[in-house]
């Protein structure tokens, strides 16, 4: 179980062999790493999975592997490729993949043990680190606290108060199970993902990310950045997880964002406290080494308007409609959805 997908496992992985399971996504949201949200946006569910099987299957096209199957529609038990699924005429909210070991990762004294993660992984394991791409640097991101322009080859001392398109993708790593996400050097990266090369990592995102970026342009989207999460098995790394949607990407249109920021925004502005709390109770649990910074939190998220909700489902499902070149979901043109959107 996830904050917005539920999983199930059919044919469970052992030590040698990958299994079979599907992700049933739901129109819960999360947002600053809360989990599941007071609210759910109607479709939100169908519009990743459709978003995801189609991007899985550019992938494949374009022979990448991935731990993607196919779909499933509601009450059926046949796999389906995603234009089977559409042309009965339903999106679907179930995709299937294949499945590798997650062992537990210790937390004690203050640190995570990676070492025991490994141990107990082998040669079949989810690699424990998002892959993060960005094509361009946006005025709030965590980057430009990290870094500087000239790590990245840009000619300037200070970020510049503007978006920062950059002429080839920025590629970093952080950990995928701590309870604070946290970015890492190199080496640290390359000693958490164990046997898989981070080369290799690194390929992948960045040939996932030229997959997406080219659709994204053929429905006007600007593709901004993204992650990728992979499995290890028996010498061969594969994409998992979900690729390319509103929730693991960051997408705009004319300007305007068309992705699960437009709801983290929008919290920022009209619940400031919560999100503040959210950053405090983080920083105490970093500086007590903890890993449940939720305890320390002492705000709670409010429920959205139903106008919010309303504006919400309706990006997603314009937004989905345009990349995949199709009126899957019942929706207004993403002009439409997006002049809405800058309203919020």
């Amino acid at each position: 179980m996830t904050s917005v997908k539920e999983f199930r496992v059919d044919e469970p992985a052992t030590a040698d062999d990958l299994g079979r399971g599907a992700f049933v996504f739901t129109d819960d949201y999360s947002v600053f790493d809360w989990g599941k949200m007071p609210d759910e946006i109607p479709d939100k569910g169908a519009s990743l999975c459709t978003m995801g099987a189609y991007n899985f299957q550019l992938l494949e096209e374009n022979h990448l592997p991935t731990h993607y199957e196919g779909v499933r529609l509601p009450d059926g038990d046949e796999v389906l490729d995603l234009g089977e699924a559409l042309s009965a005429g339903t999106a679907p909210e179930e995709m299937v993949i294949s499945l590798t070991q997650v062992p537990d990762l210790p937390f004690a004294d203050g640190g995570y043990d990676y070492d025991a993660y490994h141990a107990d992984a082998g040669e079949n394991y989810l690699i424990p680190l998002e892959i993060v791409f960005r094509n361009r640097v946006p005025v709030g991101s965590s980057l430009r606290s990290r870094t500087d322009p000239s790590d990245h080859g840009l000619d300037a001392d200070e970020w510049p108060d503007e978006v920062v398109d950059l002429d080839e993708p920025i590629v970093e790593f952080s950990t995928k199970y701590e309870e604070q996400d946290r970015y890492l050097d190199r080496e640290a990266a390359d000693r958490i993902a164990g046997t898989a090369s981070i080369d290799r990592l690194e390929e992948l995102a960045l040939a996932v990310n030229h997959v997406v970026t080219e659709q994204a342009t053929e429905a006007d989207l600007v593709h901004e950045d993204g992650k990728i999460e992979c499995l290890y098995h028996e010498g061969e790394i594969r994409v998992a997880d979900v690729v390319g949607t509103f929730d693991e990407n960051r997408f705009s249109y004319d300007g305007q964002q068309v992705s699960k920021e437009v709801i983290r925004q929008y919290h920022k502005r009209t619940q400031p406290a919560w999100v503040e709390a959210v950053g405090e109770a983080k920083r105490q649990a970093g500086e007590r080494g903890v890993a449940d910074w939720k305890s320390l939190c002492d705000e709670s998220p409010e429920p959205l308007d139903e106008r919010v909700i309303q504006i919400a489902r309706d990006l997603y499902c314009a937004g989905t409609n345009a990349y995949v070149g199709g009126d899957v979901f019942d929706a207004p043109s993403l002009d439409a959805a997006v002049d809405a959107a800058r309203d919020l």
